[in-house]
């Protein structure tokens, strides 16, 4: 790890929906094996999907749960609830703006989006969010991540699990469905999954995460249950990255670009939602090519997310669904695996700084 980096934390979200599973918010100190599960303020019983870090101030950290939103200004130490219009609404995603990260996103389940302009001290539930409906899962569909185009930051896109993704132009005042293309590409006989719906189209609307990179501006990269898929004109088209030609795991989770180089993507895959498997792949090249990157470790559950350090690119980490924590802090020369406690049973998030 590069010596100017300072201390640096990793943070996990865990939910407790099983009978006698763990849940809540875990931090471990870069040097430390130890996981600390972090209480003040915070709900004895608590889901969390979200975990996002401010850029600059890294005691800064926001948190989505099944009971809104939280803030931490210290690193985790102590938590506060934020005030937030609609309570009984589960967070899934938190996105700060690239050039001003006083203005924020946040995606709920059932779907919606609001905005804060003040950090977090409140919050504002955008007009015209509405879910296309395509689907209809055993679950209420929920915006699982949000993404703002780097180079146009007045353009935000929310992927929803399940029903595609929708994309707003003017800063989420208003949103348009552009998963039709999605639709169409499901008509593939490799591309059609149907598990708790009655459409084929399940699979290609199930969105798990997406990315933006300013290397190539009005891109979007999106991790389905059927793989990574791409498009180069802003969600009018999509294309598949056929990630199959280098990884025999195809069911992405998450996929990230580094903070260190725009043209650097990583990426989580796994057989399926709940399996027994799980690995990390990296392209150098906007996803043209990608290796695996994790080794000397064995994933024993779904790859959940990844997160890169956004001051040391020495620094990877990934979670799998049932509490493994795997990270590298030599750039990928050598993995470790820490091991959250055995109570808990679905980690949804890995944020580090």
């Amino acid at each position: 790890m590069a010596n100017t980096v300072g201390t640096s934390h990793v943070y996990v979200g865990t939910a407790a929906r099983i009978p006698g599973a763990l849940g809540g918010i875990f931090r471990q100190t870069v040097g430390s094996d130890q996981w600390e599960l972090l209480r003040k303020g915070l709900p004895e019983r608590m889901d969390v999907q979200a975990i996002t870090i401010h850029p600059t101030d890294r005691n800064l950290i926001y948190a989505g749960s099944q009971n809104g939103p939280y803030r931490s200004r210290d690193g985790g130490e102590s938590w506060e609830k934020l005030p937030f219009p609609d309570d009984g609404l589960e967070v899934w995603s938190i996105l700060m703006h690239p050039r001003d990260p006083r203005i924020m996103y946040l995606g709920t389940s059932p779907v919606a989006i609001y905005r804060s302009e003040n950090g977090g001290d409140s919050w504002r539930k955008l007009p015209r969010v509405t879910s296309p409906g395509r689907v209809k899962m055993n679950f209420p569909c929920r915006v699982i991540r949000l993404a703002i185009d780097p180079t146009n930051p007045d353009e935000v896109y929310a992927g929803l699990e399940v029903d595609g993704v929708l994309r707003s132009r003017d800063r989420g005042e208003t949103w348009e469905d552009i998963g039709d293309d999605l639709v169409r590409l499901a008509q593939r006989t490799h591309l059609k999954s149907q598990i708790a719906s009655d459409t084929e189209n399940e699979g290609m609307l199930d969105s798990h995460a997406l990315t933006i990179s300013s290397a190539q501006p009005g891109t979007v990269f999106l991790a389905v249950r059927m793989g990574l898929f791409r498009s180069a004109d802003r969600g009018k088209t999509w294309e598949d990255m056929e990630i199959g030609r280098f990884s025999p795991l195809t069911y992405a989770r998450d996929v990230k670009v580094s903070p260190h180089d725009p043209r650097t993507l990583v990426a989580a895959l796994s057989p399926a939602a709940r399996s027994k498997d799980g690995s990390l792949y990296r392209s150098d090249d906007l996803g043209q090519s990608w290796r695996r990157i994790d080794h000397g470790i064995k994933a024993e559950s779904t790859m959940m997310a990844v997160s890169l350090h956004p001051r040391d690119p020495d620094q990877v980490y990934s979670v799998a669904r049932l509490g493994q924590v795997f990270g590298t802090r030599d750039g990928g020369k050598s993995w470790k695996e820490w091991r959250l406690p055995t109570e808990v049973k679905d980690v949804y998030a890995v944020a580090c700084a």
